[in-house]
């Protein structure tokens, strides 16, 4: 029995942060960094290229920011699962995020404890949201289902 590996892009303009993200998937063989991508612009450029399963992305990124560079990417390659990893907390971003296609939403803070857990509950079919952000989601949780 063969054992499929998601392909993932990983877009964040931190290197340290990158590094650690890149451990944590290491220690899983069912998940591949395809490639890694430290502004927007080159997310996308980098999606069309390589078509990843999943996309790991920052909303701070520089050039253009990870909510636009998510709109592009999903226009190009509608199957792709986005899930953002970052700080922000605002319930108007979670929305957005969400609402343009977003699979999973994972705080930096929560990354080592909910980033495998968001990566199977996304290839499932599901939606994720970090614990954390869990309390703004009575504000939106229809988006979720």
């Amino acid at each position: 029995m063969t054992i499929s590996t998601t392909k993932i892009l990983l877009a964040e303009d931190f290197e340290p942060c990158r590094r650690l993200i890149a451990s944590l998937l290491d220690e899983n063989p069912a998940f591949r960094i395809q490639c890694e991508a430290s502004d927007g612009l080159e997310a996308v450029a980098k999606a069309q290229e390589l078509g990843p399963d999943v996309v790991l992305m920052d909303i701070g990124l520089p050039k253009l920011n990870g909510l636009a560079a998510a709109r592009r990417i999903l226009d190009l390659i509608p199957s792709t699962k986005i899930i953002f990893l970052t700080q922000e907390t605002d319930v108007d971003m979670v929305k957005e995020a969400f609402s343009l296609g977003a699979w999973g939403y994972v705080l930096k803070q929560e990354a080592e404890g909910d980033l495998l857990g968001a990566l199977s509950a996304v290839l499932q079919g599901k939606r994720f949201l970090s614990n954390s952000a869990r309390e703004m989601e009575s504000c939106f949780c229809h988006q979720l289902n």
